[in-house]
């Protein structure tokens, strides 16, 4: 058991290698940033990992401008989304934690890359998610939950602005961390 009561996290260190070029123009890996991927804890059951991210889409490569961005958000980290930008980031979801209803302005891609997760529509509707398994979530109110008891799920999330979504004439927003029975 880890000292937080949680059971120790098994999923191997998450390393970023991030590519450039050198001062004449042939490709090398950026060595600025670190390889090694940081992560927080948080209050909602799961831990991110902030793996990339962009203040604009499309992203400008020249000039190392977006790498200069990345490198400011490792220091102030961003909010969930960038507004114009793509974030890349994993999360692994606690064993047994409470899921936190959420919408974000937002078109994601997540994978399942361990364990398994459900993800729940606010109208109940459910999928259970496993090892590969992708979802394309389109700014719905949703929750994931981790369905075991003892071993930690991973995620990977790929996060692009979007327009907010217009239904009956009603814009919906964002709406982040109301944790279910709230």
């Amino acid at each position: 058991m880890a000292t937080d009561g949680l059971p120790e996290k098994t999923h191997r260190e998450v390393k970023r290698f991030i590519t450039t070029h050198d001062a004449s123009g042939k490709p090398t890996f950026e060595t600025g940033i670190d390889e090694k991927i940081d992560w927080e804890r948080s209050n909602i059951g799961c831990d991110f990992f902030l793996c990339y991210s962009t203040r604009q889409f499309p992203t400008p490569l020249s000039n190392e401008e977006d790498l200069k961005g990345y490198a400011d958000h490792l220091i102030n980290k961003p909010p969930f989304m960038i507004p114009g930008g793509v974030v890349l980031r994993y999360v692994d979801y606690h064993p047994g934690g409470e899921p936190a209803w959420h919408r974000t302005v937002t078109l994601d891609f997540g994978v399942v890359i361990e364990g398994e997760l459900e993800l729940e529509l606010e109208n109940g509707e459910k999928r259970l998610m496993k090892k590969g398994d992708v979802a394309v979530q389109r700014g719905t109110n949703h929750c994931w939950r981790n369905p075991s008891k003892t071993v930690f799920a991973r995620a990977l999330y790929v996060a692009l602005d979007a327009s907010p979504i217009v239904i009956n004439g009603e814009t919906l927003g964002e709406s982040l961390g109301v944790v279910k029975g709230n």
